[in-house]
């Protein structure tokens, strides 16, 4: 159980046994299935982890050159890297990088194969099956005139020669059943193509940590490809893997009300910590909030920056709020650390650990230098 009063504030705290637990069970769909995960930096990139990752998983997939280098550094393999576009002058670099590199369209892959050539790098193309279950644009790679990925019609008649593998991604925080649906359209579209090919990617997207996720149904999904196609299958979930292994601790600095509106204004921001809650949207859960009927205290939650809508409103306790209560919001590890920023000059949260033993390790603190280092 974890001691939140230890934690400073603000903070994200990582509970080493919960990403453990996601790692093993996330190993078995590896094993069973007979195919390979791999971390996506674009969900979770705490690097202060990435050797215990590397026990469990096959690798990790970079978006970018900072990401492939990140994970050649810290975590002892090469990448499989996909952009949307390389930029010339970094690419000679990315290669040394990666054992993977994808191709967001047929242009670029023209315009970069030769420099292919003895790198030992295994070529690929992202397609867009042109279907996905994703309801939100913002997070729909197969949205009507998606930029992302190379569309069927363009691949009809084969591929180009050297391209050894096809990667689409159009999930998020999705079931297996999802995948069934994405996978048939993929199948119909590029089967086509399957005799030329080494390796699929299935892209991310693959909430397997998720309590009630059908972990049996995707192990068959994954042996049946397999078994039909005979081509090696690669998953690389990003959220899967930190689901729910940490949270994000608050403070309430001021309580201010304003036309009947009880605003607790805390030393965290939404738009700057937990840039998806005004994104997707999503009301992310306060642990020892209540359902509205049960309790009389209700608020609505202010981050500390200037942003007019740095807030969330909805919640309910037994007690009312006071300065210097702790908030704690939880879940709060995948796709937050890797999109702060430090918008207002707002302190960025410490980054921590919770240890089996029940220790607490602050991995790093930051101050005003991090905040004026990202400046000129």
């Amino acid at each position: 159980m974890i001691d939140y009063s230890k934690a400073p504030s603000p903070s994200y705290l990582l509970d080493l046994g919960r990403l453990k637990r996601n790692l093993s069970l996330i190993k078995r769909v590896q094993d069973e299935a007979g195919v390979s995960v791999i971390l996506a930096l674009k969900g979770f990139s705490m690097w202060r982890v990435f050797p215990l990752v590397k026990e469990y998983l096959k690798g990790a997939t970079a978006s970018s050159l900072h990401e492939a280098r990140l994970i050649f550094e810290e975590m002892g393999v090469k990448a499989h890297t996909y952009s949307p576009a390389y930029l010339p002058t970094e690419f000679e670099e990315v290669l040394g990088y990666s054992s993977h590199v994808t191709f967001n369209s047929l242009s670029e892959y023209e315009r970069f194969r030769h420099r292919l050539s003895g790198k030992g790098v295994s070529a690929g193309l992202r397609v867009n099956p042109e279907y996905s279950e994703v309801e939100v644009d913002l997070y729909n790679p197969a949205a009507k005139g998606s930029r992302l990925g190379v569309a069927p019609d363009k691949l009809a008649d084969g591929l180009p020669e050297g391209v050894d593998g096809l990667h689409f991604h159009t999930l998020c925080e999705s079931s297996s059943y999802d995948l069934e649906k994405v996978l048939a359209a993929f199948e119909h579209h590029f089967g086509h193509l399957f005799p030329a090919l080494k390796w699929v990617n299935f892209g991310g997207g693959h909430l397997m940590t998720r309590q009630g996720y059908d972990i049996s149904h995707l192990i068959s999904l994954l042996k049946g490809f397999r078994q039909r196609t005979g081509l090696e299958v690669i998953l690389e979930p990003g959220s899967a893997i930190a689901w729910e292994t940490g949270e994000l601790i608050a403070t309430v600095l001021d309580v201010v009300e304003n036309r009947g509106v009880k605003t607790a204004i805390l030393d965290v921001s939404f738009t700057a910590h937990m840039p998806d809650t005004l994104e997707m949207p999503y009301l992310p859960k306060i642990l020892g909030s209540v359902p509205e009927g049960e309790g009389a205290y209700h608020y609505r939650m202010g981050g500390v920056s200037c942003l007019a809508g740095d807030y969330k409103e909805g919640y309910t306790f037994t007690s009312p709020l006071e300065p210097g209560d702790q908030i704690v919001f939880w879940d709060m590890i995948h796709y937050t650390m890797v999109k702060t920023t430090t918008f207002n000059g707002v302190r960025h949260p410490d980054i921590c650990i919770w240890k089996e033993d029940g220790e607490l390790e602050v991995v790093k603190a930051f101050g005003y230098e991090d905040f004026k280092g990202r400046l000129s």
